[in-house]
């Protein structure tokens, strides 16, 4: 009479994969493969051939096996019985299974792709759009406070603490009679603060929260009033149609999206490149010729010639030149021709223009941060640093 061999069986604890959930199964060795008694009662069989081993660091005294295609569920086996027996019947034990083909692969990475540019390129800045409008005044002066704090010691040669603002008093007082004059408080959502920074960049912008910021090399470089106050209106026009507030909710929202991708990008790093971005004025071309078209009529009705800004944009261009310097702030900006040409266009013919400041407040804006201007004592001195590169 033939005896019937004893197959080796056991216990062992079970996951489907539809929860984290041990379930303690019954598990016996069969010609075919490893045969498991679900709680159900129905047993399932894992073939010899489609047994794959998982390693699992928080199991050391347990063999962790899988199915080939199915990579949730999984066996905790204990037994060492069963294990010795797993282990010297299973053919395909260490083997891997057939990894995603590269095609799928680059199909997969250009979905993502897409969908990482659609978020960035559209949905951020809708969003920012949006919120730039529903975003409480408090809100946007706090952003702004901050940003202006942390541009000021970003623009400090010397390490030691921020770049200083200009206290003329003169010279911020004809500063404030050049604002009063334009007259803009009924375009505006919230109250307007300018401030000179004492440093030699030619550049001026605005930040969130009526903040507007004027660098003394820009008053330096100007031939006259008018220039400066074509400035000071394009930027009131930034103000008006909270462009500053825009751009950092869309710089502050990119980086969020790039920060889940590749790290945290969060606090400090996010305060310092909005700076950076702010400093540089990246606004897009649209909020540029919107700005533009804003000062031409605020100049105009104020009884400047809105050609002002135009010969500022001219004069730059031609020290400068065109693909360095003034240039690289407005790389995002629209073509310098053609906002010069726009400048002079709205110019209304017969129209008698005057003077935005007198002499005597003119040469104390020039002297607001405490010293006489370059282009007064020595045209020929200038070595100025421009927008910066890199927009």
């Amino acid at each position: 009479m033939t005896q019937t061999l004893k197959q080796p069986s056991g216990f062992a604890d079970f996951v489907a994969g539809e929860r984290a959930v041990l379930t303690r199964v019954s598990v016996r060795v069969v010609p075919d493969g490893v045969e498991l008694l679900l709680p159900d009662g129905q047993p399932l069989v894992w073939r010899w051939a489609d047994l794959r081993r998982l390693p699992d660091q928080a199991e050391k005294d347990a063999l962790v096996i899988r199915r080939a295609g199915n990579m949730v569920a999984r066996l905790y086996l204990r037994d060492s019985e069963l294990r010795t027996q797993i282990q010297s019947r299973a053919p395909h034990l260490k083997k891997r299974d057939r990894s995603i083909p590269m095609s799928m692969l680059a199909v997969w990475a250009g979905g993502a792709a897409a969908a990482v540019a659609v978020i960035i390129f559209f949905l951020v800045p809708v969003m920012a759009a949006q919120l730039a409008v529903l975003l409480p005044a408090e809100g946007e002066k706090a952003l702004g406070d901050t940003t202006f704090e942390q541009i000021r010691m970003a623009l400090d040669e010397t390490g030691l603490g921020s770049t200083a603002i200009c206290e003329g008093d003169d010279g911020n007082a004809a500063m404030r009679a050049m604002y009063d004059r334009l007259n803009p408080t009924p375009d505006l959502p919230y109250d307007v603060q300018i401030h000179i920074l004492d440093h030699d960049m030619v550049n001026a912008f605005a930040l969130p929260g009526g903040r507007i910021v004027f660098f003394r090399g820009l008053i330096d470089q100007a031939d006259n009033p008018e220039e400066v106050a074509a400035v000071l209106a394009h930027e009131i026009g930034h103000v008006v149609n909270r462009d500053p507030t825009r751009d950092a909710l869309r710089s502050a929202g990119s980086l969020g999206v790039l920060g889940l991708l590749f790290g945290d990008f969060a606090g400090g790093t996010i305060t310092l490149f909005l700076a950076n971005q702010l400093i540089n004025a990246s606004y897009s071309q649209s909020a540029e010729t919107t700005a533009d078209d804003y000062a031409h009529d605020l100049l105009d009705t104020a009884g400047v010639s809105p050609a002002a800004l135009g010969t500022m944009f001219e004069r730059l261009l031609d020290e400068h030149g065109d693909a360095e310097g003034i240039i690289a702030h407005f790389m995002s900006h629209p073509q310098m021709g053609a906002r010069i040409a726009a400048a002079q266009a709205a110019v209304v013919d017969g129209r008698d223009y005057g003077s935005v400041l007198n002499d005597v407040e003119w040469q104390a804006l020039q002297t607001v941060c405490g010293s006489a201007s370059p282009r007064q004592s020595d045209p020929d001195s200038l070595d100025k640093k421009v927008w910066p590169d890199g927009e």
